[in-house]
């Protein structure tokens, strides 16, 4: 008999949800991306989560859990004994649907890398922040957890201009770091991957 999950999942019991009464890889990664698309209390907590849904197939559990079979990363651990999480918007920026097109598992490392923090940097571009001590514009970056200074501008746009290069930089840098155990898409979003100018 068919479960609904959020009212809109479909559990048909075509696949185990739990094996010794804990839940599936496959499970959790299910019930937490319809939590996301599914829960206001979890939009609220997390903005970035507003406005996003799930395809039709990924809403059926069976589909999805066959689907986890076959991505690369499905179950992998970084070298901290971190899972691996689910994607939606490396390969197709922006997107905002949970599919099997978009879909792709990512080290930690490489997710934490593309997380936006607009909600922190305020008004100005990505990477830029006015700074009130020396009353001019701070390009920053993050860099293996730590804040790296790029220099103080006259102008948001010539302190964006020095952080879009060293981030694309970066990217690269990521992306051969990891390149023998991510997917092929996933290397190649990021080898192409630019930083929009956007406030």
């Amino acid at each position: 008999m068919s479960k609904l999950v959020y009212g809109v999942g479909v559990n048909d019991g075509g696949r185990p949800a739990k094996i010794s009464y804990k839940h599936t890889k496959e499970y959790k990664f299910w019930f937490s991306m319809l939590r996301r698309c599914f829960s206001e209390k979890c939009q609220d907590k997390n903005p970035t989560y507003k406005g996003c849904t799930i395809s039709d197939n990924f809403l059926n559990y069976t589909y999805f859990y066959d689907w986890c079979q076959e991505q690369i990363g499905f179950g992998k651990v970084d070298e901290k004994g971190r899972g691996w999480e689910l994607d939606k918007d490396i390969l197709m920026l922006g997107n905002k649907t949970y599919s099997e097109y978009a879909c792709v598992f990512v080290p930690q490392e490489i997710n934490k890398f593309f997380t936006d923090r607009r909600n922190d940097r305020g008004e100005y571009p990505v990477g830029v922040c006015f700074n009130k001590f020396h009353g001019k514009y701070n390009a920053l970056c993050s860099l293996n957890g730590k804040q790296q200074h790029l220099g103080y501008f006259d102008t948001p746009q010539e302190a964006f201009s020095a952080y879009k290069p060293f981030k694309e930089a970066l990217c690269k840098q990521l992306a051969l770091k990891w390149q023998h155990e991510i997917d092929t898409r996933l290397f190649n979003a990021m080898i192409n991957w630019t930083v929009k100018l956007e406030v």
